[in-house]
């Protein structure tokens, strides 16, 4: 399966890279104008959650610009959300104050593989080693 996506609970959250290091960018802009020089973490933002330009970022992000690091959804972020997230290119994820830590777990490791490809791994299932 991908990557393991790192979950928080929005009030034990606190950021451990500096703001150098950190780009938060808002969902309507183009991450393709962005300047990733020295970002380890990029936060996109999900100002409600049925607004869901933050996953076609990540997915630019992560497979047509081919950033590696850290990719932290924010926001209005829902355990509903959290396979779409990991399956776009998201790394890490925290989550809104009244949403479960353990649901969101539990959520991620109930399907441990898909048959199609996606942002993190896009080949698929029967063509991977």
């Amino acid at each position: 399966m991908s990557q393991t996506l790192q979950l928080f609970s929005a009030d034990a959250f606190s950021p451990t890279e500096s703001e150098a290091q950190r780009l938060s960018l808002a969902n309507d802009v183009d991450p393709r104008e962005a300047d990733l020089n020295g970002i380890t973490v990029i936060e996109l933002h999900f100002p409600k959650f049925s607004d869901g330009r933050a996953f076609s970022q990540a997915f630019l992000l992560h497979r047509r610009l081919g950033f590696t690091g850290q990719i932290r959804a924010t926001g209005d972020v829902l355990v509903d959300q959290l396979v779409q997230m990991q399956r776009s290119g998201f790394t890490q994820a925290v989550l809104r104050a009244d949403q479960s830590l353990a649901h969101g777990q539990a959520l991620l490791a109930h399907y441990p593989a898909f048959y199609q490809g996606d942002a993190v791994h896009t080949a698929p299932h029967f063509a991977a080693a």
